[in-house]
């Protein structure tokens, strides 16, 4: 078993190479740069900012100083966020992230063991065509396009909830992302207990 993960581990990484250098030339090369949308500086300031974030050096230079500090987990400074780095916001936001994603996985568990036992017991009957529908789309549409939709919905047009914000972690707030994450669990969840994956 750990031979198997660790081959796994071992094949992923020519991936994750190939992707952290796309992404890093794809941003390099944008024509916007960091600082393009924010207030007109003079050049000599400008030229401070540049040395200060290494974007005066030349584009390989910057590429393996970036590779050097991903080695030692350092993501980098924020150029959004003054006196902020990368890790200093992912650590701030790692609790709220935990939270939200233990609590959608509960749900998720009780919901698609209920949705996938049911459709079990009721195979080729109409409950199980529904609720395999509805499992099938939550494979198909991932996250990220269900939130917007359940914003649109729920927090423009209906107004029930609020459309972003955290609010201490609040119930109300909470609902929306909750509910966006854990369609996509209970799709999986309900297919295995189905028996999809037998």
């Amino acid at each position: 078993m750990l031979k198997f993960i660790f081959k796994r581990l071992l094949e992923a990484l020519p991936t994750l190479f190939i992707l952290i250098t796309f992404s890093f030339f794809l941003m390099r090369l944008a024509p916007w740069q960091p600082f393009t949308s924010e207030r007109a500086y003079p050049p000599e300031v400008m030229a401070n900012i540049e040395a200060k974030y290494h974007l005066n050096e030349p584009l390989y230079k910057q590429y393996f100083l970036y590779l050097e500090n991903l080695s030692k987990g350092d993501f980098g400074p924020s150029f959004k966020y003054k006196d902020q780095s990368v890790n200093d916001l992912i650590a701030s936001a790692f609790p709220v992230s935990i939270k939200l994603g233990m609590v959608a996985f509960a749900f998720a568990v009780v919901l698609g063991v209920t949705a996938g036992t049911l459709a079990a017991l009721n195979q080729n009957s109409r409950w199980d065509y529904i609720l395999m529908s509805f499992s099938m789309l939550g494979v198909i549409m991932p996250s990220f396009v269900f939130a917007p939709v359940l914003v649109l919905i729920f927090a423009i047009y209906l107004g029930w909830l609020p459309a972003g914000g955290w609010n201490g972690g609040t119930a109300m707030y909470m609902i929306l992302p909750v509910a966006s994450l854990t369609i996509a669990y209970v799709a999986g969840i309900a297919r295995i207990m189905r028996g999809f994956d037998d």
